[in-house]
């Protein structure tokens, strides 16, 4: 840098541009080609009309304050303009951004300037959570990224009343987007403070103890849940499976094509060891330490947390980003790396923006079979779930949920765990076909296998359910007396229950 101007890649309109640039993949799909969020645009419409029409004899919703909420609150604010459909694709677009937005901040935060290992981290924004479709989630990320930045920034420039009054109410605002994304906030802010503290002089048990005594304010929201909220009802487990967290590793920017994806990992990876290995390069410890022990929480949390699926996954990319934002570099070596970095965005930006929009034509051949469902009708709803294994999944475990969105239609792919969703289902007698996952039929010996195509379709309830549909098995798969073909392609099928007349709209 030549006195107080900065480089090319810490000047304000690139880092604008990028912000646009993480909108770009999102633009063409109408419904974002994410697996959960037709799932998660059903579950808007029932809450956006609790109580009346058809939804409300197939769903009971509960009010409860539960960390669980982040869309669910912008998609009901936005109803009275939007549509939940146009809602979500606002709301789910602006995800990658804000998280891009956050990280550059982050950066900034921590170094001056943005670093010219930033375009390396940016990536990350749409990182294996956000293309699970885990939306509150990865807005609470976005979030707790943003958050970090204002802790390091209120640290440098307020006394320390200040950031810690303030993140009173950010606490409670991150918690109600997602609880874990509440609890990384936790963990980073922890972490940034015991370096800002070391800093000032502090050591030993005194640095650690203030460190502790600056974030437990707030620890509010999830003590106050624990003392009189929902309790959280799902399954703990699956510790220390090294073999899923090396799956997990690889699969940190998995999107569609399985070499180019474990390639870009694998760049990243060579990005860190460079930095390590490098006497012209080096880590700070401001954010060094919060990636160092996001890495530790990745390696010793469960998969299965409460019926939290997956949990150990979705810090690793944070603590990645953090590892890569964290690395200083001077002079040509900053020049390359910059360069490099921002190739790495824009060509991550571009194979994804493809990626979304096949995804999104897929499941858009699929979602011919909704104009068929009449309104308020019941739909038992099958998909050929490809195995874990599979690199590229056509994303329609939850596409079902479009129909309950767009013909007001009971299905079996909406969640129900207590403590963690406000709708549950009025037909005990579909059970177990009333909740997911018993939509998602896996290949025969897969360790996630819980329903069988052939005994679902002989077993269902016939006075619950009027219609099946099949989604990934050849049409006529479904082999019953009662069941009349009415609609299909050529990879899914609707069919009419003889037995059980569709329901009328109400």
């Amino acid at each position: 840098m030549q006195g107080d101007q900065p480089h090319w890649w810490q000047r304000r309109w690139v880092a604008l541009a990028a912000v646009a640039l993480a909108l770009v993949p999102l633009l063409y799909p109408a419904i974002p080609p994410l697996t959960d969020v037709p799932g998660h645009i059903g579950g808007y419409r029932i809450l956006a009309e609790a109580g009346v029409g058809p939804l409300a004899q197939h769903y009971a919703v509960h009010r409860a304050a539960i960390g669980n909420l982040g869309v669910e609150g912008l998609v009901l604010a936005l109803h009275p303009l939007l549509d939940v459909e146009a809602a979500t694709h606002l709301i789910v677009a602006l995800i990658p951004a804000l998280a891009v937005a956050a990280m550059l901040w982050l950066g900034r935060e921590a170094h001056g300037r943005v670093p010219a290992s930033a375009g390396f981290a940016l990536p990350l924004a749409y990182a294996l959570p956000f293309q699970l479709g885990f939306v509150n989630f990865t807005l609470a990320a976005a979030l707790a990224m943003a958050g970090l930045a204002l802790w390091i920034r209120l640290a440098r420039t307020r006394p320390d009343w200040v950031r810690i009054a303030a993140f009173v109410p950010i606490a409670g605002l991150v918690w109600l987007c997602h609880s874990f994304g509440w609890a990384m906030l936790g963990l980073f802010v922890l972490a940034a403070e015991w370096v800002i503290r070391g800093r000032r002089g502090e050591v030993g048990w005194q640095r650690i103890a203030f460190a502790l005594l600056a974030c437990a304010p707030m620890a509010w929201p999830q003590l106050l849940a624990m003392a009189g909220g929902v309790p959280m009802a799902g399954d703990t487990g699956d510790w220390f499976d090294l073999a899923a967290k090396a799956q997990w590793v690889a699969s940190l920017l998995r999107e569609r094509w399985k070499i180019y994806d474990v390639a870009c990992v694998i760049a990243l990876a060579l990005v860190l060891w460079t930095a390590i290995r490098s006497p012209r390069m080096r880590f700070d410890p401001l954010l060094g330490v919060p990636a160092l022990l996001g890495l530790i929480a990745f390696l010793v949390t469960p998969r299965l947390f409460a019926g939290g699926a997956y949990v150990d996954m979705r810090m690793l990319p944070y603590a990645v980003a953090l590892a890569l934002l964290t690395i200083r570099a001077d002079g040509d070596i900053a020049r390359r790396l910059a360069l490099l970095s921002a190739a790495f965005f824009g060509l991550r930006i571009a194979t994804s923006t493809i990626a979304f929009a096949l995804f999104a034509q897929g499941q858009a051949t699929d979602l011919a079979a909704v104009a068929h469902i009449p309104q308020g009708a019941s739909v038992l709803s099958l998909v050929n779930e490809p195995s874990t294994a599979d690199w590229d999944n056509p994303r329609l475990g939850h596409i079902a949920g479009i129909a309950v969105a767009r013909a007001r239609a009971f299905t079996n792919e909406q969640w129900a765990i207590g403590g963690q969703q406000l709708i549950a289902p009025r037909h005990p007698s579909a059970a177990p076909f009333d909740r997911d996952p018993s939509q998602l039929v896996y290949p025969k010996g897969e360790p996630y296998a819980q329903t069988d195509f052939d005994s679902a379709i002989a077993g269902f309830d016939r006075g619950t359910f009027g219609y099946v549909w099949t989604v990934g098995f050849p049409p006529g798969s479904a082999k019953a007396p009662d069941l009349t073909l009415i609609w299909s392609n050529d990879r899914s099928a609707l069919y009419r229950v003889a037995l059980s007349p569709p329901r009328p709209a109400r």
